[in-house]
């Protein structure tokens, strides 16, 4: 099992610390920046273009950021990196963009967003651009498949399932998912506690961290059951009081 105590020693902004896209928007560089100068760790989506690069952007669809129709996989990356997100200056950045942007300055936990048909390059794309990086990330996905390439392609980068549910057949197929030696979990708080995650932690010291954490209650339950929160709409300490939170 890989160290990962870098990991679990900061929060770790979601898509970047963004302002709710009011100013500054979510998966953008400038929301990278913004993480960097508070010290978080940050967490990103990634998915391919329709030239196979990967592009960091969250949903499938362009609309709900960029105004415009169509998805981001029918688009080049050059012509995605020509969309205004949220009517701002700032543009869809690939992959190495961001990576050029980090430069290892804080922790990276990059979620591989899946296309059916389309992504069967996905994993490789992202393992090769994360060989030459040198700073400190991790990559993981809901969908099972590309769960299944990273055990055949990350080599040595951490790789783990992002998970939600609590009921058996959901839990099930999280358990499924340990034969591919996941370095980590991150589970959705509001499906705190549960089995499979009282399971990874307390019998193999597999560290789990939560989404989507935006409230000192949650924070709360995060540090009850898991290890570290990945955040948005607040300010966290860098730091968490032994204290803990208190919602």
């Amino acid at each position: 099992m890989p160290d990962l105590s870098w990991l679990i020693e900061r929060p770790i902004a979601h898509r970047g610390l963004h302002d709710l896209n009011r100013t500054v928007w979510e998966n953008t560089l400038a929301a990278f920046s913004e993480a960097i100068r508070h010290g978080y760790a940050i967490e990103c989506d990634v998915q391919l273009s329709a030239d196979g690069v990967p592009v960091v952007f969250h949903d499938s669809s362009l609309k709900r950021l960029t105004g415009r129709d169509g998805d981001v996989a029918d688009l080049t990356a050059r012509e995605l990196a020509g969309l205004s997100i949220g009517g701002t200056g700032e543009r869809i950045p690939s992959l190495g963009d961001m990576l050029a942007l980090v430069r290892g300055r804080v922790p990276l936990v990059i979620e591989l967003k899946g296309t059916p048909g389309r992504d069967g390059q996905l994993v490789a794309e992202v393992v090769r651009r994360l060989a030459a990086y040198r700073g400190h990330a991790a990559i993981m996905s809901f969908d099972h498949h590309l769960i299944r390439d990273m055990a055949r392609h990350a080599g040595a980068i951490p790789f783990g399932l992002t998970a939600e549910g609590q009921d058996e057949a959901a839990l099930e197929r999280h358990f499924s998912m340990l034969a591919h030696d996941i370095s980590f979990v991150s589970y959705n708080v509001r499906d705190l506690p549960n089995g499979f995650v009282h399971f990874v932690r307390g019998r193999l010291s597999i560290p789990v961290i939560t989404w989507t954490v935006r409230d000192e209650e949650a924070a709360a339950v995060t540090f009850a059951y898991a290890d570290q929160m990945t955040f948005e709409g607040f300010l966290p300490p860098l730091h968490r009081d032994p204290g803990g939170f208190h919602g």
